[in-house]
């Protein structure tokens, strides 16, 4: 019987870990333009992608030409098609019109800034936010990234977790983000155990000066990965608010537990 002839590699095949590459650093490139508080030009991006020049200009063009990326001078920021898939997950998303019904629930009555967000490896990612009613507001995260650690969100969250667990999640080196966010370990446990004996985690300046955050973890999934807070100015987080604030909050996790079991959202 003859056999069929060993067939030699195609130029797709071959390419294949090339096309990986590209792809790993597209990736990283949009990730870098998304965290940057500017737009960064070509030199810039070199230096903090390790990318050389002459693939990063081709990345760059590749993705300007598809909306990924847009060009205002010599900087590079992302373009409005991040924003179309970035909704698209929003709306995708089956636990999270429930969440916003909760947050708006707790946002009018306790009359502070609250937040949804979901654990994404070692950080938070703010998925809705309602603002304040009281004039002084603050600015919506939604669609950005804190690390766990240096928030209520996050806390709630790791509170829910072994030490193992935790250790696989936060980064060795903690790096800070305000003079008072937490960059010791063991004050970080310390921090964690408190969320655990209190059912909320409390967190003060750690990520944004003058503000701290409440927070209570959504146990609708073992461990839990999305929790609420709210936000308010630390010259109001007297111990008797943060006692009305975290009873509002145990209510409407305990709600919204019972809202996405019955939804079966898993």
């Amino acid at each position: 019987m003859e056999t069929a002839p060993t067939t030699a590699p195609t130029e797709d095949a071959a390419a294949g870990p090339q096309m990986v590459k590209s792809a790993e650093r597209s990736v990283r490139l949009l990730e870098m333009l998304a965290a940057s508080e500017h737009r960064p030009t070509l030199a810039e991006l070199a230096v903090s992608s390790g990318i050389p020049k002459s693939s990063l200009h081709v990345l760059l063009r590749t993705l300007t030409q598809a909306g990924w990326v847009e060009q205002a001078g010599a900087g590079f920021g992302i373009g409005p098609r991040a924003l179309i898939c970035g909704t698209a997950y929003l709306d995708r998303d089956p636990a999270l019109p429930l969440g916003i019904e909760a947050i708006e629930s707790l946002r009018t009555e306790v009359g502070y800034t609250s937040h949804y967000g979901r654990l994404d490896g070692s950080n938070v990612l703010y998925l809705a936010t309602r603002e304040a009613t009281a004039p002084a507001r603050l600015v919506s995260r939604v669609g950005r990234v804190l690390p766990a650690h240096l928030t209520a969100l996050g806390l709630a969250l790791l509170a829910d977790r072994t030490e193992a667990e935790i250790d696989r999640v936060v980064p060795a080196e903690l790096t800070p983000l305000t003079p008072h966010s937490v960059v010791d370990r063991a004050e970080l446990t310390a921090a964690v155990g408190r969320a655990r004996t209190a059912g909320v985690a409390v967190e003060r300046e750690q990520n944004s000066e003058g503000i701290c955050c409440v927070a209570r973890a959504v146990g609708y999934r073992i461990p839990a990965t999305d929790s609420i807070s709210c936000s308010l100015p630390l010259a109001l987080a007297t111990d008797e608010e943060l006692g009305r604030v975290s009873a509002v909050l145990e209510r409407t996790a305990v709600g919204l537990e019972s809202a996405l079991r019955r939804a079966g959202v898993r």
